[in-house]
């Protein structure tokens, strides 16, 4: 049965939290984006991707995917970056629509030094510690000169994220429950190039590929087998940030996109990739599942006096949420600022609290005062006028009936993914998904590829009130009965004139395309090194 909630309280959360997940388009997806996250990088969610599995044969999973540690600079040595060993990492799934998880992927990392006090060297009579990560070259068939390793675990809780049935993921080679995670790419020298860095990754992972084929016993009969990654890949999110933050520094209806626009292109980040079965996420609901990351510590941390390689602080007490992300770009600017770190502490369902920041949209009106002051439009306001913002509030609040909807309708942020629409091969893909008839891609769910920057930058002022290139009702004509109706108006005709630049191609000229990844799990292509040193 779908949620009865009276429409005027549907609409005052839908619409906020729909417009504040549209508003937030022209920054870096989850960049640094609240006061708190910017003290703590290892536990800054940054993007998270949700989309059925576009390699080859593998038609039956569901690929998920969280960034976290932000603005990586390849070179940044000599400690790179690790996880947080005292945080806990969750992806989290949805499948009924209630706004809660139904099951958690749980993610601890665990460190150590080579030989539990690291590489030694005699220096006279004594045996010194190094102060590098690595004491030579790493390759696929040696590891013996790294002096720093990073494992992991991986836990699949049902119901309840804190109470719930654990079990952990195991090895389906040695049924092991141990990980390893891959050191950064240091540079060239350390790992003879961009090959041997990829050599060196895939001997890490019992697949002789970038991931370790894994069980999840918890999954039912027919659907345990997994895959698993997590380590230094290339930035995956494509934009133009300075001059984005520089109150748009450019004109976003002609800017043309080139690669010298994406201020991330030069920069990695940390990635936590998951491929499971379909059959193991949907559970007794209608195929449609919601899907976000988030990262805890505990709340009780005391600096160490006496600190040591790993206890420099003593941790305790309950799980608190710091980080939570699921539709791009929700807290970036839509969100007040004095409310930035609470939206991050707080769950989906509890999103109403929220909804003063969205209900009216405030992106609209300011691009409206830097780009029409002279009615460059030829109208007065080029601000979508449609209030209540209904066709946000589907887009990113409750999804699209008959397209990416749950089985229950609760106005909640996260990302939601139709796990029964075929996935688009990458050749064929629309970076601009549902709204270039792609339905395989954003908002229904998010691939690698989506341009989320452009395509929420656009559906903000009101790109969704005009027809949009797909054939939704299936009669192989595309008229106005593929309007998807989402604005309030009596016609379309309506609907159009209540968005005057909805048609209007705004972008902001950083590529985001399937091209730049790569067509197989886990589909973000190996890190920029730190040193392209030839000796």
């Amino acid at each position: 049965m779908k949620n009865q909630m009276p429409i005027k309280h549907y609409l005052a959360i839908a619409i906020p939290l729909l417009v504040g997940a549209v508003a937030t388009p022209v920054l870096a997806s989850s960049h640094r984006e609240a006061p708190y996250v910017t003290q703590k990088p290892k536990v800054d969610a940054t993007d998270f991707y949700l989309f059925n599995s576009y390699e080859s044969g593998r038609e039956g999973y569901v690929t998920l995917v969280a960034n976290y540690v932000p603005l990586q600079d390849p070179y940044g040595g000599p400690n790179y970056f690790s996880m947080d060993p005292n945080a806990l990492y969750e992806i989290n799934v949805d499948n009924d629509g209630d706004a809660v998880g139904d099951i958690s992927f749980q993610f601890r990392f665990q460190q150590a030094l080579a030989g539990g006090t690291g590489v030694q060297l005699p220096i006279g009579d004594k045996m010194v510690t190094i102060p590098l990560q690595i004491a030579g070259g790493v390759s696929a068939s040696s590891q013996a000169a790294a002096n720093f390793s990073e494992t992991y675990s991986l836990e699949m809780v049902a119901g309840d994220s804190r109470t719930g049935e654990r079990s952990s993921a195991t090895d389906t080679a040695s049924s092991e429950s141990s990980f390893a995670k891959p050191l950064d790419f240091i540079g060239d020298k350390t790992f003879s190039g961009q090959q041997g860095y990829s050599d060196y990754v895939a001997a890490l992972h019992n697949s002789g590929s970038a991931y370790n084929d894994i069980t999840l016993s918890a999954c039912p009969s027919g659907a345990q087998d997994a895959r698993v990654f997590v380590g230094q890949r290339t930035e995956s999110f494509s934009v133009n940030l300075g001059q984005v933050f520089d109150l748009v520094n450019f004109d976003p209806t002609s800017i043309e996109d080139n690669d010298s626009n994406n201020q991330l292109a030069d920069k990695n980040i940390t990635t936590i990739a998951l491929e499971v079965s379909k059959d193991c996420l949907t559970g007794a609901g209608n195929g449609v599942i919601g899907g976000w990351t988030a990262a805890s510590e505990q709340q009780i941390r005391v600096l160490n006096p006496s600190a040591s390689f790993d206890r420099a602080e003593i941790v305790a007490g309950a799980w608190t949420q710091v980080s939570r992300l699921g539709a791009p770009l929700v807290n970036e600017v839509v969100i007040g600022l004095g409310d930035k770190n609470r939206f991050n502490a707080s769950q989906p369902a509890d999103d109403g609290q929220f909804a003063d920041y969205v209900t009216n949209p405030t992106l609209p009106a300011l691009l409206n005062i830097i780009f029409n002051s002279n009615q460059e439009f030829g109208v007065a306001d080029i601000a979508p006028q449609n209030f209540p913002r209904t066709d946000l509030v589907a887009a990113f609040l409750t999804g699209f009936e008959g397209v990416n909807q749950l089985a229950t309708v609760t106005p909640s942020e996260m990302l939601r993914l139709n796990t029964a629409i075929a996935a688009t091969a990458a050749d064929a893909q629309s970076n601009l998904g549902v709204a270039a008839g792609d339905l395989a891609g954003f908002p229904n769910g998010r691939r690698p590829g989506d341009d989320v920057t452009d395509l929420a930058l656009r559906v903000v002022m009101g790109a969704l009130c005009h027809n949009i290139a797909v054939d939704l009702n299936g009669d192989g004509n595309l008229d106005d009965a593929d309007n998807l109706n989402v604005c309030g108006g009596d016609s379309a005709e309506a609907n159009e004139a209540s968005a005057p630049a909805g048609a209007v191609a705004f972008r902001d000229g950083a590529p985001q395309n399937a091209a730049q990844f790569d067509t197989s799990f886990p589909y973000l292509r190996t890190p920029v090194s730190g040193s392209t040193a030839s000796n």
